[in-house]
């Protein structure tokens, strides 16, 4: 290789390691509500990694509002997420209308990458308000779950493509000529939970958690503040067998 060639390379090297001390320096830095504001992606990823529990007390302790669902909503299999919401609303109507519930699947093919489905079935805990071939579509399409006030049905297909859905409970009913589609993209009540489009879900093994997205920013940096805090008192914990001495420490229960 020429000197030429040498100098050429070594620049590029360098200018490859500064550019990645550089990417890690920011990512490593704490960022402002005004920063996860500016980047939502950012706060929709960073919302990935906080516990459902901290983010419900967050609110609880900012908001003092109760935005968790109830433990009657439970995941197909073990799971953790979070994304925004896309809203669907089915209402119960016998029909013959084979377009009855083509809205339905039209809000599905709305959302995208990280997208959360998040629909109520009216009196549906019966009624299999998702299946097989929406899950299918969902995941083929990037969504992070669904969230169905509803029961939901073709699980192994659904355990299959590793798609997490969180519902009343499995059914082998349909929605097929019993329901109508009564829009997509609107505020609904999901599970006594008000929920709005583009609000951020946020589920795991505790259950889910509905963080208006006016708020998001407040809520995930307090959020994770409680998260540090708790998990600061596992090994404090452990290694002082005092749980008294660690709420005094750390002031988290």
């Amino acid at each position: 290789m020429t000197k030429r060639g040498m100098r050429l390379l070594l620049s590029i090297c360098a200018a490859g390691i500064a550019g990645t001390i550089g990417i890690a320096s920011w990512a490593d830095t704490p960022m402002t509500a005004a920063d996860y504001t500016a980047h939502p992606q950012e706060m929709v990823d960073a919302y990935r990694h906080v516990e459902a529990a901290s983010v419900s007390d967050a609110m609880e302790q900012l908001l003092h509002e109760k935005r968790y669902m109830s433990h009657r909503m439970q995941a197909i299999f073990p799971t953790k997420f979070a994304g925004t919401a896309v809203t669907v609303l089915l209402k119960r109507e016998e029909n013959r209308d084979p377009d009855a519930l083509t809205g339905m699947l039209k809000a599905i093919d709305s959302g995208g990458t990280g997208s959360v489905y998040v629909m109520t079935v009216q009196d549906g805990a019966d009624i299999a308000g998702m299946g097989g071939l929406m899950g299918t579509a969902m995941a083929a399409r990037g969504y992070a779950g669904a969230v169905v006030d509803g029961g939901v049905r073709d699980v192994p297909q659904l355990k299959r493509v590793q798609f997490p859905v969180y519902a009343l409970g499995p059914v082998p009913s349909t929605s097929v000529g019993h329901y109508r589609f009564a829009g997509a993209d609107i505020s609904i009540v999901c599970d006594g939970v008000e929920v709005n489009p583009g609000d951020i879900i946020v589920a795991d093994q505790d259950g889910v958690v509905v963080v208006p997205k006016a708020h998001a920013a407040d809520i995930l940096i307090k959020a994770q503040a409680l998260d540090n805090s708790e998990h600061s008192m596992y090994p404090f914990i452990e290694k002082y067998h005092s749980i008294v001495e660690a709420v005094q420490k750390f002031g988290r229960i």
